[in-house]
């Protein structure tokens, strides 16, 4: 990949964006990981204003500081960046305080998990509407469009999508040119949704190169039966996952009236 060329092209396309749109810059919730480091760099680097926002739901300490990190490190580059802290476990809290639980363990697990990513797309869609700003998204291509692993409405609400065609291996090699501090570069990969520091891999059960390559085989046409051993295991994963969650990476299905019913 020619990563500075490729550094240039989102830096203009989100430059020309958002010109066009009629807005000042871009708003983007950071989390401490590789995605959001590299797209809040990218979005810095148009020179319009970035607002980053920490959004804390029952953090995992370490989540927390390498995005302070990263955050100190933005505002030192760049005079374009500012920041805010935006603690939604109070919020999280009362919503809590007025919901039933009902099923087993894992599913409402899964429920709040995924009400924490729509919380902060809330947040992050107030200060987008109070600053006039874009509400930039963080995912890659393997978790758009691969595995589908985000939250629909939650991280998946965005108003633009500027690392989605790039494979989170080409993600973390803007993230060496662009100098995400080391922190965030080794650390692994976590959606921090329930509020431990458990990995993609841990609820995925594949590794991202796994599923790279489980996402090249599966543009190919393979099947699980063209492989042996772990290849057959990983390809299952990311199948099942693919499957599981087309409709997050497919327009809403609309109900089409026929003509003479109307």
């Amino acid at each position: 990949m020619q990563t500075e060329k490729v550094i240039n092209h989102i830096v203009n396309w989100l430059k020309d964006y958002a010109n066009n749109a009629g807005v000042s810059g871009f708003v983007i919730g950071i989390s401490g990981g590789i995605d959001s480091a590299v797209t809040s760099t990218l979005c810095a680097k148009t020179g319009l204003n970035v607002l980053c926002v920490e959004m804390p739901i029952h953090q995992a300490e370490s989540h927390v500081t390498r995005a302070q990190e990263h955050i100190a490190q933005l505002k030192t580059q760049f005079k374009n960046v500012s920041d805010t802290r935006t603690d939604l476990t109070p919020v999280f809290e009362e919503f809590k305080t007025e919901i039933f639980f009902d099923g087993d363990q894992k599913t409402i697990d899964m429920a709040l998990a995924n009400t924490r990513a729509r919380l902060r797309m809330t947040t992050l869609y107030y200060y987008a509407g109070l600053y006039g700003l874009l509400v930039a998204g963080t995912g890659n291509k393997v978790e758009d469009f691969g595995v589908g692993f985000y939250t629909k409405y939650g991280d998946g609400g965005v108003d633009l999508s500027p690392i989605a065609d790039l494979l989170k291996s080409q993600v973390y090699q803007l993230g060496e040119a662009l100098k995400v501090p080391e922190s965030i570069m080794i650390a692994q990969p976590s959606d921090g949704l329930f509020g431990d520091a458990r990995s993609d891999e841990d609820q995925i059960g594949a590794s991202y190169p796994e599923l790279e390559w489980a996402m090249a085989m599966d543009d190919q046409g393979s099947s699980p039966e063209d492989f042996t051993g772990r290849e057959a295991e990983a390809f299952k994963i990311y199948k099942r996952f693919n499957n599981a969650n087309k409709h997050k990476m497919i327009p809403i299905p609309i109900c089409e009236i026929p003509k003479e019913l109307i």
